[in-house]
């Protein structure tokens, strides 16, 4: 730690980098420049030996500037002038980075050309070619834009998780569930489905951690027969991306809540809660976010579920010596699935889901009313007046490009780091209903000790306003929190704890602490 004194009062002008960051800050740019240069069809003479200084001048520029931010400070929270900087406070900087985000992620959906993916069995020029010698080293075959782009995706996590592991090294949590989605993302997201390829190149790529719908394409007729063509080895990911939505996600949700996937495990958080740490303060806070927020989210849902069921049923067929699941049997089974879900919802939930009842309602509702007009009105490849794969192709081009990407990540410095999370991602969505109702998560507040100072929902980049259940003592159990624990990590006076426990009392809505209507030996004896 430094024992030099800053004499300096000013707050506006204290905020500025150090001699050494700006050196270190140089020296990553340098890595990334040279990566543009690529882009630009510069020749290099040797792309290993050049993508590896490019990758280490961006590791270490990025650990150098780490150190010396906050190494040289006593542990604790640092946010400190994150609204006086251009980069964190939507500025110019932040513009401009939003801007050449949105455009890279255009470019690299719409027009992978021109990142120099070869067409018509050419070979690959530019970035990508840069990226033949890493790609070859690991599975043996040239660089795709997709290869290029999880290397940038694995680095991006790895480096701003090592910077927000030395933020937040007061807070033994978040360095934990930081090193998992660095693990998770490097091991499981990018390394195992590229040796899976060199072990049997019959197999799709499959990212182990992702699970329907996130994978929504994974139920589709080539796949499944991809899988099955694969031997043991296909059946057996077949079985566990099956047995990973209907076991292992609603045993652990009940356990710890959406939290073990959102903020432990899925890439998309990962890279949020790292590369987008800067910009968690950006999320809308307001009400009438959170209202847009409900429908779109769910009205994603509504669209994946159907485009799923669509998808397996037009290639499922009527004869029963043929099939063994039919297209009546299927959709009988999706209706009743279903069904079972909502009844038990609403006989036993009811009170829990309040004013949110009818929004489940009208999601169930749209759902059967065109599972039955795709049996009765819909042909071997249509749903009702729509082709599967036309709902597939809009899907993936909507939410899965254009949603998730161009706007979920290119938008980090205007709208947040959580965009997608939190307005489109169906996962989120399905492991939320199940927090919200059966889960034994919950954060409990102390609100005595409450002062009300705001860095709870300031730094909530899902939008809730914590401060709000902490001045009353509220517990919070929100669908859309993925329990990161940044509100508990920020507060000065230990008022937020993150637990599991029963189920008992841990939606309390109308326990406020506030004047002589509350039991307070009653409540404490039934917590």
């Amino acid at each position: 730690m430094s024992l030099k004194l800053n004499y300096s009062m000013s707050l506006a002008n204290s905020y500025g980098l150090t001699k050494t960051q700006k050196i270190a800050s140089a020296v990553g740019i340098l890595g990334l420049f040279i990566l543009v240069l690529a882009l630009f069809n510069v020749q290099f003479p040797n792309k290993a030996i050049t993508l590896t200084i490019a990758l280490s001048l961006m590791f270490v520029g990025a650990i150098w500037f780490s150190n010396s931010l906050y190494l040289d400070k006593s542990k604790g929270i640092k946010n400190d002038g994150i609204w006086f900087k251009s980069l964190s406070a939507r500025g110019l900087i932040g513009w401009l980075i939003g801007v050449v985000l949105t455009l890279f992620y255009i470019v690299l959906y719409f027009y992978p050309e021109y990142l120099g993916l070869a067409q018509k069995g050419e070979e690959n020029t530019g970035l990508v070619a840069l990226f033949d010698p890493l790609s070859q080293l690991l599975s043996g075959r040239n660089a795709s834009q997709w290869f290029v782009y999880g290397t940038l995706y694995t680095v991006a996590i790895l480096v701003f998780g090592y910077k927000f592991i030395l933020k937040y090294r007061h807070n033994r949590y978040e360095q934990i569930r930081t090193i998992s989605v660095m693990f998770f993302q490097l091991a499981f997201a990018f390394l195992i489905p590229e040796f899976m390829y060199v072990m049997n190149s019959d197999l799709p790529y499959y990212d182990l951690k992702n699970i329907w719908p996130l994978n929504y394409y994974n139920f589709e007729s080539y796949r499944i027969k991809a899988f099955i063509s694969a031997g043991n080895i296909g059946l057996a990911m077949l079985i566990f991306g099956i047995v990973s939505i209907f076991v292992i996600t609603p045993i652990l949700t009940y356990k710890y809540g959406k939290r073990w996937y959102c903020s432990w495990v899925c890439g998309c958080g990962g890279l949020a809660e790292t590369a987008g740490d800067s910009f968690r303060q950006l999320s809308d806070k307001s009400q009438f976010a959170w209202k847009v927020e409900r429908w779109v989210i769910h009205s994603v849902l509504v669209f994946v579920v159907l485009m799923t069921t669509a998808v397996i049923h037009s290639y499922l067929g009527n004869d029963t010596s043929k099939y063994w699941l039919t297209k009546s049997s299927f959709l009988i089974f999706v209706a009743s699935f279903l069904t079972i879900i909502f009844a038990g919802t609403m006989i036993f939930k009811r009170n829990e889901l309040a004013k949110d009842a009818k929004y489940g309602a009208i999601g169930y509702f749209v759902i059967i009313m065109e599972l039955f007009a795709l049996h009765y009105f819909g042909k071997d490849n249509s749903l009702f007046l729509f082709k599967s794969e036309s709902l597939r192709k809009s899907y993936g081009f909507l939410i899965g490009s254009i949603f998730s990407g161009v706007i979920g990540t290119g938008f980090y410095p205007i709208f947040g780091s959580r965009v997608w999370c939190r307005f489109g991602c169906p996962m989120a969505a399905i492991l939320g209903f199940q927090q919200r109702l059966f889960s034994k998560f919950r954060i409990t507040t102390n609100g005595g000790q409450c002062i009300s100072c705001g860095n709870c929902s300031t730094y909530c980049e899902m939008g809730i306003d914590v401060r709000a259940y902490a001045q009353k003592g509220e517990n919070i159990v929100r669908s859309s929190c993925v329990g990161c624990g940044i509100c508990s990590a920020v507060c000065p006076r230990g008022v937020l704890k993150l637990e599991n426990d029963s189920m008992k009392g841990r939606i309390n809505p109308n326990e406020i602490l506030l004047g002589n209507d509350v039991d307070l030996m009653d409540l404490i004896n039934n917590k």
